[in-house]
Parts: C-alpha cells; sequence; structure tokens
C-alpha cells in the first residue's frame, strides 16, 4: 500500500495566523512553494486554514487591499482538509479529485508534516490515475 507519507513533500512550513500575506508571500518564495498551512496559537498551534500564492493575489491585491495589512487568518475560511500520513494514496485522490484542491496536508500525530501536490501526484501514479485525477481536480 502507497501511503500518503509516502508520496508528500515533507517539511511543510507553517504560518501563524496573525502573520500578514506579504510575510506569507516571502514564506513561499523563500521555500519555493505555492501554499502554507496556516496554524492558530491560541489553539495548540493546530490547523486552521491554508494560504496560496493565489488567495494573497486574488483576494487581496486584486481587491486594492494591502498585504502588509491582512492577516493569513483574515482570509482563510472553511474547514481545511488534511490526510492522515498513514493513509492510502487512493484517499488523498478522492479528497483532493472530490473537492477539487490541488495541495492536501499531510497530518502524523496532530501535526502537519508534509504537503501532497499535484507534482507529488505525477510522479506516483500511472498514465491512467493521472488523467483520472486531472479530471476530476479540473472538472
Amino acid at each position: 500500500m502507497t501511503t500518503a507519507k509516502d508520496i508528500m513533500h515533507p517539511g511543510a512550513q507553517w504560518i501563524p495566523r496573525y502573520e500578514t500575506l506579504d510575510r506569507a508571500a516571502q514564506m513561499m518564495r523563500d521555500h519555493g512553494v505555492g501554499a502554507l498551512p496556516v496554524s492558530d496559537p491560541e489553539n495548540g498551534d493546530r490547523m486552521c486554514g491554508i494560504i496560496t500564492d493565489r488567495d494573497i493575489v486574488v483576494r487581496c491585491v486584486a481587491e486594492g487591499h494591502d498585504p502588509a495589512r491582512v492577516t493569513c487568518g483574515d482570509i482563510c475560511e472553511g474547514t481545511p482538509r488534511w490526510i492522515d500520513a498513514a493513509s492510502d494514496i487512493s484517499l488523498a485522490l478522492r479528497e483532493m479529485g472530490g473537492r477539487q484542491i490541488r495541495r492536501l496536508p499531510v497530518v502524523e500525530n496532530k501535526r502537519v508534516i508534509g504537503m501532497i501536490s499535484e507534482a507529488d501526484i505525477a510522479r506516483h501514479l500511472s498514465d491512467d490515475q493521472l488523467a483520472e485525477f486531472v479530471h476530476r481536480v479540473y472538472a
């Protein structure tokens, strides 16, 4: 069985919900990623959302807001999706395809330990599985 931990990119970086979007963008640049899990220090550093580079552009900059004044917590919304590290990769594919999400945090012992992205999926699936995944996410 291939698990989420087997295919994830390890070492996902967190950003606290009180940090500003300009700091999130700097972290994304420095780590070469397009998304960061957002933690809530007031709730035991549990994940309270995820922020993407697209969120920063579309929900802040394009609306005329200052990324130095808007926090990650201001634009995180909804229940964050994640997968347990020991879960079969088929569960990750269903979660990502069913919710049309492109990145999925991987959690072990209630802590984010990595992230599954489209690139990780592409490296570990057959061509047929990859085609089905792409159809579900982008349909």
